[in-house]
């Protein structure tokens, strides 16, 4: 196909419909990233490029998400860290939505299923005395 375009979607002076002029495919890993990057902004209530502290303070490792993409829509899987004591659905319902609501403001994807998995429950009471678990 040649021929001279602009950047309207108009070639040699007609329109050119838009599966004529291709298509963008978003790649799974800037979906994760996408995903990872609002489950921290839920667990710290940042805005959006805000910079903002890592969920929970200090010793936490940050969201980690992966994605299943099937054409426009994304099935995200994340794993996150806690502190406790918590209300931790509240907490796992908040990642849910704010990751539902970026992926679909960024990507433009649907988002039907995010499943949020708690890896490890930090207690403040072992933070002070420096211990792993409480006893």
């Amino acid at each position: 196909m040649t021929g001279t375009w602009s950047g309207r979607g108009v070639r040699e002076g007609r329109v050119v419909e838009a599966a004529e002029r291709g298509a963008t495919h978003i790649a799974d890993r800037v979906v994760a990233k996408i995903a990872s990057q609002a489950a921290r902004e839920a667990l710290n209530g940042t805005e959006p490029g805000a910079g903002g502290r890592h969920p929970g303070g200090e010793g936490r490792t940050p969201p980690y998400a992966t994605v299943a993409v099937h054409e426009d829509s994304a099935r995200v899987r994340v794993s996150v860290e806690l502190g406790y004591p918590s209300d931790i659905g509240a907490q796992c319902g908040a990642v849910r939505r704010r990751i539902t609501e970026r992926v679909r403001e960024l990507a433009g994807m649907d988002v039907p299923e995010v499943a949020v998995t708690v890896e490890r429950l930090h207690s403040a009471h072992t933070r002070r005395a420096g211990r792993e678990r409480v006893l």
